[in-house]
């Protein structure tokens, strides 16, 4: 149960992040990392593993993007 809403989390996240790549909505980003963490934490506490990567991946994309916008960009 705890990694469906992991999935349902890292989607929401996901749908978020991708059009947040467009520069001048990295914002986005900003709001899609509370909801990866939580996704995260429902991923560690199951007995799965794929909705935690899933969820760490969707992460690693947005805190590139971050990075290359500067963080607030």
């Amino acid at each position: 149960m705890f990694n469906i809403i992991a999935w349902a989390f890292g989607l929401l996240s996901l749908i978020i992040v991708i059009p947040s790549t467009i520069p001048f909505l990295g914002w986005g980003n900003w709001l899609a990392l509370p909801l990866i963490v939580i996704g995260v934490v429902f991923g560690a506490l199951s007995s799965s593993d794929s909705g935690r990567n899933f969820c760490l991946i969707v992460l690693l994309i947005a805190a590139v993007r971050l990075a290359i916008g500067g963080g607030f960009i």
